[in-house]
């Protein structure tokens, strides 16, 4: 099966499939073992890592190299995160078609306007698209996958800027009526009770996407009970679980003048050699290597 009949099947048969975020093929080998259904390839995440804000600054060939890459490390479905499909409907149709070739399992566009700043940040600038133009990216976008290529997540932001539940909806219907295969509602609330009430009144049978990083008290078994949502998103926990403990060990170090102490908590270097596969890889040289 092709990674998106794989992500569908599992929205079907679980109910509810989750996925991490990565921001390179490491972080997201490390999410598949745990156990997660699919990888959230994050451009915030991927930005974070080149230490730029995601405001649009990284090029689609740098988004799409890293998650082409990923893709190529792990067995589970990848979704891609295409922010506004960086140009107009042209360049969506351009960039779909390319992030298929890599084999992900689907997209996520939204409908701000290039160039975005993130969604949860303080006084960021979150300005919408028009309806109509969005429809047409997300038109294309289905237009230029070929048969069984990625699932097309249209990501509404209408909470994100304040525009209310009914533009929301209003939103979320409009993208389903243009071949959106899931809606993304994203809320910076710091309760569920906005993006549970869009559930509540969301009268089509297309699932819902959740990205609950404002508002981490929302459960998968709550999610579940909803019956609406297919996907929950956890967009960023793989930079900010790394930064953590970066900073821990560095400090520890510059404190203890030496690595005597920190050496015994991290992994293993042979651990590292693992996640690496070079027992693989030594395997291979005995084979073939003459």
């Amino acid at each position: 099966m092709t990674a998106s009949q794989i992500l569908k099947d599992t929205i079907a048969r679980e109910g509810l499939a989750h996925a991490m975020a990565a921001h390179n093929p490491l972080s997201a080998r490390l999410a598949e073992r745990a156990g997660f259904h699919a990888i959230w390839a994050s451009g915030f995440e991927l930005s974070a890592a080149y230490g730029v804000p995601d405001a649009s600054l990284l090029s689609m060939t740098q988004h799409l190299d890293m998650t082409r890459a990923i893709c190529e490390q792990v067995a589970i479905p990848v979704i891609a995160d295409i922010d506004t499909g960086y140009g107009n409907a042209i360049n969506v149709g351009h960039v779909v078609a390319a992030y298929d070739r890599a084999g992900v399992g689907a997209v996520v566009i939204e409908d701000k306007t290039f160039p975005k700043d993130t969604s949860l940040l303080a006084g960021g600038r979150q300005e919408l698209v028009r309806i109509e133009e969005f429809q047409g990216k997300i038109e294309a976008a289905c237009a230029a996958r070929s048969k069984d290529g990625p699932l097309v997540i249209a990501r509404t932001e209408a909470l994100i800027a304040g525009a209310g539940l009914d533009e929301a909806h209003r939103r979320g219907r409009a993208y389903v009526e243009a071949g959106a295969d899931l809606i993304l509602v994203h809320s910076k609330q710091k309760t569920p009770h906005e993006v549970l009430a869009f559930c509540a009144h969301w009268d089509l049978k297309t699932p819902i996407a959740l990205v609950p990083t404002a508002y981490p008290d929302l459960t998968e078994s709550k999610m579940r009970a909803t019956g609406k949502i297919g996907l929950v998103i956890y967009g960023n926990h793989a930079i900010r679980a790394a930064v953590s403990e970066m900073k821990r060990v560095f400090a520890r170090i510059r404190e203890e003048g030496g690595i005597k102490s920190v050496d015994k908590e991290i992994v293993s270097v042979d651990e590292i050699f693992e996640l690496q596969d070079v027992p693989g890889m030594k395997a291979r040289e005995k084979r073939f290597l003459r």
